[in-house]
């Protein structure tokens, strides 16, 4: 993956512990978003994440997604996932991590998940 594309890869902050993704995420772009999102995240009680600019991901967006779980977890935050790309949702299947995604979605999960679909994930106890 050229420079360009890393470029483009950004982690927009909307205000209110509200952010946006867009973007490719694989392993050329994860990295930094991930570094980026430590220092934006912390001291945000809720940290809600829209997914919906992701154009193409892959096994490290899952990743990334899970590791923000585990942040999440670990400095007793509630973190959301919205607009999960079905990329995503399929890998996560596959890895049968589906249910650690999205429980607690407002819909559901089926067979039939749209890419559109929110996933709300809690994370606090």
């Amino acid at each position: 993956m050229n420079k360009v594309h890393r470029a483009k890869t950004q982690l927009e902050s909307l205000g209110e512990g509200r952010f946006r993704v867009a973007g490719l995420l694989d392993a050329s772009t994860v990295t930094r978003v991930l570094e980026e999102s430590e220092s934006r995240f912390r001291d945000v009680p809720i940290v809600v994440v829209d997914l919906a600019g992701v154009t193409e991901s892959d096994s490290s967006g899952l990743a990334l997604l899970l590791e923000w779980l585990r942040l999440a977890r670990r400095q007793k935050q509630e973190i959301r996932f919205e607009h999960v790309p079905q990329q995503i949702i399929a890998l996560a299947r596959i890895s049968e991590v589906d249910d650690l995604l999205l429980e607690n979605s407002s819909t559901g999960v089926s067979a039939q998940t749209s890419a559109s679909m929110p996933a709300a994930i809690p994370t606090t106890a």
